[in-house]
Formats: C-alpha cells, sequence, structure tokens
C-alpha cells in the first residue's frame, strides 16, 4: 500500500511538473510572438532615412509647388465674394474683426473668421491680388503634403510615407484647392496638425499634447466651423484606447481637451453675439442675426442633412436693407 502511494505521488508530481513546464513555454512563445509582432511594428518606424528619401521628398515637394504656383494668376481673384471680403477688411479694424463683406460694414461673409484673416493678411503684406489671396491656400497644401509624409513615416516608414505624401500632392481636388482662395486647405492642415497631436498624446499620455490637438481642432473650427469636429470621435478614440495611463486620467485629459476646444471654438462667435447690433454688420445667411445660429444651422447640421439654399447672404432680413 504504502509503495502504491509512493507510486501514485510520483506520477502526480511528473504531470504537475510537465504541465508547469508546458505553461512556461507556451506562456514564453507568447511573449515571443508578441515582441516579435511589436518588433516588426517598430522596426517600420525605425527604417532610417535615407539620403534618396530626402531627395524624393524634396522633388515630391517640387512637384506639389510646380503644380501649385503655375500659371496660378490665371484663376483671377478666385472666389469673388471671398475676394470682395478680403478688399473690404483691408479698410478697417472693425471690418476686419466682424469679417465685414461690404465697406460700409453692413453684413458679414457667412463664415468663420480665421481663414479670411490670413489672406487679409496676406493681401495687406503683398497687396491684394489674386496671388496674395491663393498663397495662403498654396502654402497650406505644401505643408500638408510634409505633413502627412511625416505621420505616415512615424508607422509605416519612409517608403509609404513618400507614397502618401505623393498622392496627397497628386489629388488632382486638393491641387484645385490650393490654386483658390476658398479656405480648405487651411481646414486640411489644422486637422493634420491636430492629428499630430493626438498620436503624440496616444503614444505618451501627455495631457499637453492632447490639449494641443484641441486647439488645432478650435482653429479649425474657425475656418470652417462644424466640418472640422468630424474628425474629434475618432481622436477621442484613439486616446482612450492607446493612452499608456489610467482610465481615469485618460478620462480627466478627454474631459479637458474637449473644454478647451470649445472655448476657444466660440469665443469668436460668442463675441460677435454679445457685441450689439447696431455696433456690427448683420450676420449674413443668418435668419436671426447670430454667429452661433449660422455655424450650427447654415454652416452645420444643414450641411450634413441638406436643406441649404441659395448662398451668400441670404436670410438678411428685408427691412434692413435700407
Amino acid at each position: 500500500m504504502y509503495s502504491l502511494s509512493r507510486t501514485r505521488l510520483f506520477v502526480v508530481e511528473r504531470i504537475a511538473f510537465r504541465m508547469t513546464l508546458d505553461y512556461k513555454a507556451s506562456d514564453a512563445s507568447r511573449s515571443d510572438a508578441h515582441i516579435s509582432v511589436t518588433r516588426t511594428e517598430n522596426s517600420l518606424a525605425a527604417q532610417p532615412t535615407l539620403l534618396w528619401h530626402r531627395i524624393a521628398l524634396g522633388a515630391i515637394l517640387a512637384l506639389a509647388a510646380f503644380f501649385t504656383f503655375f500659371q496660378i494668376n490665371i484663376n483671377g481673384y478666385g472666389n469673388s465674394y471671398y475676394a470682395a471680403s478680403v478688399k473690404s477688411m483691408l479698410m478697417s479694424w472693425h471690418n476686419f474683426f466682424f469679417v465685414s463683406f461690404d465697406p460700409g460694414g453692413f453684413v458679414s461673409v457667412d463664415k468663420p473668421p480665421l481663414g479670411l484673416w490670413i489672406e487679409t493678411l496676406s493681401a495687406k503684406i503683398f497687396g491684394f491680388s489674386g496671388f496674395s489671396l491663393f498663397l495662403p491656400q498654396a502654402v497650406s497644401g505644401l505643408l500638408g503634403v510634409l505633413i502627412i509624409y511625416v505621420l505616415v513615416r512615424r508607422w509605416f516608414g519612409p517608403i509609404a510615407g513618400l507614397i502618401s505624401a505623393l498622392v496627397l500632392a497628386l489629388t488632382p481636388i486638393s491641387l484645385v484647392m490650393s490654386r483658390d482662395n476658398n479656405q480648405d486647405m487651411l481646414l486640411v492642415l489644422f486637422l493634420l496638425l491636430a492629428a499630430w497631436c493626438v498620436i503624440l498624446a496616444a503614444e505618451r499620455g501627455k495631457l499637453s499634447w492632447l490639449l494641443l490637438c484641441g486647439v488645432m481642432l478650435a482653429l479649425a473650427f474657425n475656418v470652417k466651423t462644424l466640418e472640422a469636429y468630424l474628425v474629434v470621435p475618432a481622436f477621442g478614440l484613439l486616446y482612450l484606447l492607446s493612452a499608456p495611463i489610467s482610465w481615469g486620467k485618460r478620462i480627466l485629459h478627454l474631459v479637458l481637451a474637449t473644454l478647451l476646444m470649445l472655448v476657444l471654438s466660440l469665443s469668436w462667435l460668442v463675441a460677435v453675439d454679445l457685441t450689439p447690433a447696431s455696433q456690427r454688420p448683420y450676420v449674413g445667411s443668418s435668419q436671426d442675426n447670430s454667429e452661433i445660429s449660422l455655424a450650427l444651422g447654415y454652416n452645420g447640421l444643414q450641411r450634413l442633412v441638406g436643406g441649404i439654399g441659395g448662398g451668400g447672404n441670404r436670410g438678411v432680413p428685408s427691412d434692413t436693407s435700407t
């Protein structure tokens, strides 16, 4: 009996020992697999930027610059509505701040101010011309090509970065908007900068980078209002799932960045709405003389669900035409 018990105990010990070895081997293989995947991901980003990569990037930027600036003056003044607004904004600080469409400050442009402010500064420096009106968008387009190379190279290596830059540089709609005074390329630039910031924030768990992302999104909002917010859910989800910090800190950081984004986004709109109507232009394309209403309605939800009529300065009451 004693011998049988010893035999059973020996068998159990051998089974337990074998299971321990198998578990350790399995755990080691899982760790090796994880390390292998991580190394594979990092190996792409860690690829050195060689001389020919830099030469290729320079050639792509030169190609983009050529297509952007070649005979750019044949487009005249571009969008005459925005061109007239810039000329009006050059006449006084009052017109500049309220983005007045007409020299008398009667009605404002139906867009937020930042894009037109930048075009006005360009016209002030280089003189009022088609070139000075197009220059901010042209520069934004070129910077966008460079930034998308940097963003893609960080995770997928220089070859993928070069392909991405070339695709953006040769995309017809990007070239067209880079040669115009519509502010779409400025919007793209701010959104690319916001993407860069949120990627760094998600990698490092740093509030400062997330706040800077909020600032970039607020600047984008002041170019094209709610269009800028279309990327916000994706950015928030990226940080929430990826930041190497506790869940509580992730949520707190997102709340703080969102609050900063909203405050900066709405500051000019609120300032205009708080100004007495007799001391500022009527808000073009609005039904109630409110910039917030314009941003959320005509320039916001109506562009997503439809129902936009006309353009320009629709909605100016007939009794204000005198």
